[in-house]
């Protein structure tokens, strides 16, 4: 599994609210964190102040002898010039939804997909957790004030998460529950036209684990078609 064998992770572009939770949760995690973003923001600050090495703007020289593997989203251009030397230094490449992978698939996983409401709804389920006194551990793309921002590493084995379909990333996938909040016609970049990504809904949806089951929006009439 990725989280057993590197215990040190640099995060290219760990300013993003996807990249600074799933950061700030393997910090929580006893694991050593770099990262290196254009700008400094609130989330920056806070991965700085919980341990972690950030640095502002993207250079080679990031990349030091600590660094075990380096993790990327969709949005780092190839030539990068911190993916660029960690192609030249042979270090392992994960995107981010590899490392939520590791840590959501390890879980009683509540995974969150839809076209939109991931946020929300995430925040939604966390915050009733929450209150529930579950001790979750909840990443989200946004804050949360219940939890004081993105991530929160609870004593629980639940983990709720936000899980993008937009490049098919969220196939990495099984979680315990699955919830789809709407599917439209949208990343055809990606999928190329609406049968295809109801196929990536209905794959995400087979990928429950045993026992598990599914919360769908039946007032999408795209979710209706790919219910089990």
């Amino acid at each position: 599994m990725l989280l057993d064998e590197f215990q040190s992770f640099h995060f290219i572009g760990v300013g993003g609210a996807g990249m600074s939770a799933i950061a700030y949760m393997l910090l929580k995690k006893g694991y050593l964190v770099s990262g290196s973003d254009l700008h400094a923001s609130e989330a920056t600050a806070r991965l700085s102040n919980n341990g972690a090495v950030i640095y502002m703007g993207h250079a080679a020289a990031n990349l030091t002898e600590a660094v075990g593997a380096v993790v990327l989203s969709s949005a780092i251009r190839p030539d990068n010039p911190e993916l660029v030397e960690a192609r030249h230094l042979g270090l392992p490449i994960f995107h981010r939804a590899d490392v939520l992978a590791g840590l959501l698939n390890q879980c009683d996983g509540i995974a969150v997909a839809g076209s939109h409401g991931k946020t929300t709804t995430t925040s939604m389920i966390a915050y009733l957790l929450e209150k529930a006194g579950m001790d979750p551990n909840v990443l989200i793309g946004g804050d949360l004030e219940a939890i004081g921002g993105n991530a929160k590493v609870g004593s629980s084995r639940c983990l709720v998460a936000e899980a993008d379909e937009s490049d098919g990333s969220f196939l990495k996938f099984t979680p315990l529950i699955a919830v789809v909040t709407n599917i439209e016609n949208d990343h055809l970049d990606h999928y190329g036209n609406e049968t295809e990504i109801r196929k990536a809904f209905v794959q995400f949806l087979n990928q429950v684990k045993p026992g598990g089951f599914a919360v769908l929006c039946m007032d999408s009439a795209a979710v209706s078609l790919v219910a089990p």
